[in-house]
């Protein structure tokens, strides 16, 4: 079994979805492994990862939709507020919607759905620059 790692920095606009799923394949490819498992990790507590639709972004909107209502920015319930009223709601966002994903490897790509895709969900309101964590582990 092989084991190879990369990296790479991600730019936000603030809160929303980047889709990173050309980097997460090209960093599969990149390891000449052709079948195992990705892993993908982003190094923040206030950004997470997902597999999502790819092909109607009105999807991630509605995802923002509901975010919003359940952890809405400035609520009175959380203390954590020395970055702003986004931080704390920010945090919670990135736990329920997880910071890393594993992904099945086959023939050297991830063996991704017809519709799916990985993106990086920023939650903060300001830009940030994220790092993210590509793990691939398998055979040759």
């Amino acid at each position: 079994m092989q084991t190879n790692q990369a990296r790479f920095e991600v730019a936000t606009d603030g809160r929303g979805t980047t889709n990173i799923t050309r980097r997460v394949q090209d960093a599969v490819r990149g390891s000449g492994i052709r079948t195992g498992l990705c892993h993908v990790f982003v190094q923040h507590t206030s950004a997470s990862l997902m597999l999502c639709e790819n092909a109607d972004p009105t999807v991630r909107r509605d995802l923002e939709a509901f975010l919003a209502r359940l952890v809405p920015d400035g609520d009175p319930l959380f203390h954590h507020t020395a970055e702003g009223p986004d931080d704390m709601p920010s945090h919670v966002r990135a736990i329920l919607t997880n910071m890393d994903l594993t992904l099945p490897v086959s023939d050297g790509r991830c063996a991704l759905g017809t519709w799916q895709g990985v993106f990086l969900y920023e939650h903060r309101t300001d830009r940030q620059r994220r790092e993210v964590v590509v793990t691939v582990q398998g055979d040759g």
